[in-house]
């Protein structure tokens, strides 16, 4: 009866390891960009328009993710290819499932400044659409401001 009983503990705490995993490979999958949404202090930004466009690649241990500005315009002189950099977002990771949030410990960025930090986003799974929103930050753009950025993802494999 011990046997039985410590078989059962074995296979119950190997279970639990395991659920964590299960619900993380729905998550996983390459998604293509939807939509993107800025909220500066309170206010919806008006969306552009023409969309964004890019990807967001999740394996089982790493977190990639690109898009751009879809109102990007070739640049040839230094303002217009500084005016490029500042209309994309690039940056991958290892990351970990906190709850409702992702945390992207970010190695590779567009951006230097987000090098060897932590991204926090939450999320939430919509059927194949995956939907992450960043805490409030200040804008880049803009320090004095808060800015909120919501993006949504539609699975495509």
């Amino acid at each position: 009866m011990a046997k039985v009983l410590r078989w059962m503990v074995i296979l119950f705490v190997g279970l639990l390891m395991a659920v964590p995993c299960l619900a993380q490979q729905s998550f996983v999958g390459t998604y293509k960009l939807v939509s993107v949404t800025r909220i500066i202090d309170g206010k919806t930004q008006p969306i552009p328009e023409k969309p964004s466009h890019g990807y967001t690649i999740i394996t089982p241990k790493h977190y990639i993710v690109f898009y751009t500005d879809g109102n990007r315009k070739y640049g040839s002189s230094e303002k217009e290819k500084a005016a490029l950099w500042d209309s994309m977002t690039a940056f991958s990771g290892k990351y970990r499932i906190e709850g409702n949030k992702i945390v992207v410990s970010v190695d590779t960025s567009w951006n230097e400044v987000y090098n060897g930090t932590e991204q926090t986003r939450n999320y939430e799974m919509q059927g194949n659409r995956l939907i992450s929103s960043s805490a409030p930050r200040p804008w880049g753009r803009e320090p004095s401001k808060q800015v909120v950025l919501r993006t949504e993802w539609e699975k495509v494999e």
